[in-house]
């Protein structure tokens, strides 16, 4: 049992590691994980109750919230109002206490020493009300000691307090040396106050912080915007009655009205009516898809029409919910490399502390005052940044994926998207991922009677037969509108062919063997595909050429994956002689060919036990246990339910261009946690020892505890700026592999509406050089893009054939 909570109180990865600790102390807890970005708590468990888990989050200083975290909004507006009142007392102060220094006026008096005590007492006043503001720290950071779980709040806790503590002491000093006249010592105290120091800590790291939640927000806005995509209404059919009603309040079974530029709630069936609808937001497909009775729909995309459905999937079944679900556990997840950086942390910050303890007593030791040891001690606490260190991985997992989720791509798990980016063989299966799937009617060709004649004998005796390839003849004899009737004595040779009775007489369907066996002399050919034959009688009618067509992205995908130096192996089923065909036409030189599906989970166990990282491309159904084997198992398909199951990655839009942008989207993440490791790492290996005085000596390097704390709050910021240019990564096909088709456009008549497009755009691309065809109805043209040579006759016979006229051809 998988369980998600909302954690309050975490402000660092220490904090994060100190939230899963406990709740892995839990009896039962098989597994917890942290995502400190969201505040999320991922407990894999048997049979736990929320009581048990929330009591022992609560025992490590932490708190346990049910339901969603807060938005973004809420977190930000009480930051601002503490940025604001520290700044509007922290301006002051330091205008009082550094001012004298730069000559700024009005501040005569403070040189006096006989006011030392009213200088002193005024910059405490000036503080007291931003200690309060940010007390937060103290709260935090504090009790965090005692339970011995330091982090960073303790840090500028320590710090801060440390400073304001000295002051308070300075003040008792400045007053005891006045009732003695002393007014050097009483001066010389006035200059060595730290107040400004105590306020600047709380303010800059405030700032810090707050840059880092704006920062951190923009990384979770994939995912709000997937949660935001389902309407919160749907309008439902009760009784013949339209009822509007909460959109988690729709039932399976119910049926619901979709009008023009609304969202759809749930998962169903269309039962009346058709409509474009708009997928981009779900799968990053740009092009409306037009769904008609007995299509699926899904939560979360937009009807651009009118129609009615049925309720299938509702709640947490829905496809979006389960887009959300796969999103935010690898969110929670820990990429590999992330691991050193959680270990580092751990000891972190009690490390940071004995290194500012040790450099104190170091510099007193050495013969410097009290006050330059107290000053180097606090630059070493809250110039140290864990946070740093501790964000530098899921900030840069958690922008990746989100990105992903608007390309269309759904990924799993932090440890796959790193995994992917290392691999260097990849396996693609052949039906349904670098091909469509569905076989289609390439070439007709007449050898006795009509074109009209063939079609309609061959749709007839394959009417009874359940063949894929039977399937494509009859539905391009329905799109060509011929008429066919019911075969009788319908018979099937299984591996040849089928022969049935049409109008009293004998007719087959079959290869060349079966033709042969029933001594029907045969016409040699070439076609572009698999040849059906068809008889009637003795008397061979022709030769129609059924193929499963290359997908238009799949030769860009194979030169990209190429590009990246993967060796690409095209693993099938299908017979040796189809597989090298498509082999050819993509540049695949290794083809393991007529494989079953539980022989290719074999072939890549054997490549992984050769040294290889092994992706698997499949569609996630037959596919599956060479998926799960594979180090990285990427599902090429609209997100069914065993492809989530399967796969570490799935690609919604079938587009197989989708798996070069996964691969390099992995490689652009593990480039980009790289950097953020290392500069976490630069930086606190810098940034401690010069804050520890070690340059102090040579060149008279010294850090003061402001400019510390400023450093503290920018490391931060700059780790999660840098992951956040992740979002403009981009899955543009290269402009190389769209210079290499040829475009023609092709002016035509008598297009209508929608059907009209859909109509002229399949045809269209069934031509076989045809890589793609898109229909501008109020241009009435048809754009067409070309991998070979297609003549313009063919293209007036295709459209004249679906009831067309073609006016010209450019």
């Amino acid at each position: 049992m998988k369980k998600t909570y909302s954690v309050s109180g975490m402000t660092c990865s220490a904090c994060s590691l100190h939230v899963e600790k406990a709740a892995k102390s839990v009896e039962g807890v098989r597994s917890a994980s942290v995502n400190l970005l969201e505040n999320r708590l991922v407990v894999e468990s048997d049979d736990i109750s929320d009581d048990q888990i929330r009591q022992a989050v609560r025992s490590a200083g932490y708190d346990l919230v049910m339901g969603e975290p807060p938005r973004e909004g809420s977190l930000l507006r009480p930051m601002q109002i503490r940025l604001i009142l520290s700044f509007a007392f922290l301006i002051p102060l330091m205008y009082l206490s550094m001012g004298h220094m730069w000559g700024f006026p009005l501040l005569q008096w403070t040189h006096d020493p006989a006011n030392a005590g009213i200088f002193a007492l005024s910059q405490l006043v000036l503080t007291i009300p931003i200690v309060i503001a940010n007390n937060k720290y103290y709260t935090s950071g504090i009790p965090a000691l005692f339970r011995r779980a330091p982090n960073m709040d303790s840090l500028v806790a320590i710090g801060s307090l440390a400073a304001l503590t000295y002051g308070v002491y300075a003040i008792y000093a400045i007053f005891s040396a006045l009732s003695i006249g002393d007014m050097t010592a009483a001066g010389m105290w006035s200059m060595d106050l730290y107040f400004e120091s105590a306020a600047m800590i709380l303010s800059l790291v405030t700032i810090g912080k707050y840059l880092e939640a704006r920062s951190k927000g923009k990384t979770t806005e994939a995912v709000r915007k997937l949660i935001d995509l389902a309407p919160k209404t749907a309008t439902v059919l009760r009784s013949g009655v339209e009822v509007v009603i909460p959109a988690e309040q729709v039932a399976v079974g119910d049926v619901i009205v979709v009008r023009p530029g609304a969202g759809i709630p749930v998962d169903g069936t269309i039962t009346e009516g058709s409509a474009p609808i708009d997928l981009s937001a779900l799968t990053g497909e740009s092009i409306p898809v037009v769904k008609n009775p007995g299509d699926s729909v899904s939560a979360g995309t937009i009807s651009l029409g009118s129609f009615t459905f049925r309720a299938e999937k509702v709640g947490e079944d829905t496809t979006l919910a389960a887009i959300v679900e796969l999103v935010q556990n690898a969110n929670a997840s820990k990429a590999p490399i992330g691991k050193l950086a959680d270990k580092v942390s751990g000891i972190f910050v009690p490390l940071v502390m004995s290194i500012a303890v040790l450099s104190g007593a170091v510099w007193m030791l050495l013969g410097e005052p009290f006050t330059f040891a107290l000053s180097i001690a606090i630059s070493v606490l809250v110039i140290s940044c864990p946070c740093a260190l501790g964000l530098a991985t899921p900030v840069a997992i958690m922008v990746a994926t989100g990105k992903a989720a608007s390309l269309g791509i759904l990924i799993k798990s932090a440890e796959s998207l790193e995994t992917a980016g290392r691999a260097d063989t990849i396996l693609l299966d052949k039906t349904g991922t670098v091909t469509i799937g569905k076989p289609e009617v390439t070439e007709v060709i007449t050898l006795s009677g009509t074109r009209e004649d063939l079609l309609a004998v061959a749709a007839s005796v394959e009417s009874a037969s359940e063949h894929p390839l039977s399937k494509a003849v009859i539905t391009y004899a329905e799109e060509n509108g011929i008429t066919f009737v019911k075969a009788q004595d319908f018979s099937a040779v299984p591996g040849r062919g089928v022969s049935a009775s049409i109008s009293g007489k004998i007719c087959y369907a079959g290869n060349a063997a079966f033709m042969e066996e029933n001594g029907i002399p045969l016409t040699p050919a070439s076609v572009n595909g698999t040849p059906l034959y068809f008889a009637s009688g003795n008397e061979l009618l022709g030769i129609i050429s059924v193929a499963d067509k290359i997908r238009p992205t799949s030769k860009a995908a194979v030169a990209g994956l190429q590009a990246l130096g993967l060796d690409v192996v095209l693993l099938t089923g299908d017979t040796h002689t189809v597989a090298d065909s498509v082999a050819r036409q993509l540049s695949i030189k290794n083809v393991i060919a007529e494989v079953m599906p539980a022989e290719k989970e074999g072939q890549v166990r054997t490549l992984q036990e050769a040294g290889h990282h092994v992706i698997m491309v499949g569609d996630g159904i037959n596919d599956s246990p060479s998926l799960a084997r594979a180090d990285v198992g990427i599902a090429i398909g609209a997100g069914s339910d065993i492809a989530l199951e399967s796969a570490d990655f799935v690609l919604m839009k079938s587009d197989p261009w989708d798996i070069v942008s996964a691969i390099r989207l992995s490689r652009a993440t593990l480039r980009n946690i790289k950097q953020n490791l290392f500069w976490a790492f630069i930086y606190n290996t810098i940034g401690i020892p010069l804050a520890a005085g070690v340059f102090f000596v040579p060149f008279g390097w010294k850090l003061s505890p402001g400019f510390a704390a400023l450093a503290m709050s920018l490391s931060s910021v700059c780790v999660v700026l840098n992951a956040l240019r992740l979002r403009f990564f981009t899955s543009a096909l290269p402009t190389t592999s769209k210079e290499e088709t040829m475009k023609k456009v092709l002016t035509i008549d008598g297009m209508m509406c929608e059907h009209c497009k859909m109509t002229v755009e399949k045809v269209l691309s069934r031509i076989p050089g045809v890589v793609s065809a898109r229909v501008d109805i109020k241009a009435k043209t048809a754009t067409v893009e070309l991998s070979g040579n297609v003549s313009d006759e063919e293209f007036t016979r295709v459209i004249s054939e679906s009831g067309y006229t073609i006016l010209s051809i450019n």
